[in-house]
């Protein structure tokens, strides 16, 4: 099972995240909702990079990604960003199950 941990600094306000695990869902190489999950995750930090002011952290190991914004203030498109991410994520586990994908939220206070 992938374990996505989303991180907020208020409820509705991201600020990282962390993918730890696979999905199982079929062997090594076919395995679509790890595909799917890595995509999303790979591409979210990229395109922060990328596309916005904003800086961030990131730990990449095999079974491991995470990902947190040490900017003071996120901007806009950072946080849309992220949004983006929870959704494409929420849209994976409503189609193949928690099962294969579980998300949690942890505040800030919580991390």
């Amino acid at each position: 099972m992938i374990n996505i941990t989303i991180y907020q600094r208020q409820k509705d306000v991201y600020d990282g995240f962390r993918m730890e695990g696979h999905a199982r869902y079929a062997k090594y190489g076919k395995d679509i909702v790890c595909a799917g999950v890595s995509a999303l995750v790979i591409n979210t930090i990229n395109s922060i990079e990328e596309f916005t002011g904003d800086t961030v952290t990131t730990t990449m190991q095999p079974d491991l990604v995470e990902m947190r914004m040490t900017s003071e203030q996120i901007s806009p498109e950072a946080e849309l960003l992220l949004r983006s991410l929870v959704l494409g994520l929420q849209g994976i586990q409503a189609e193949y199950g928690k099962r294969y994908l579980k998300i949690k939220y942890k505040r800030k206070q919580e991390v």
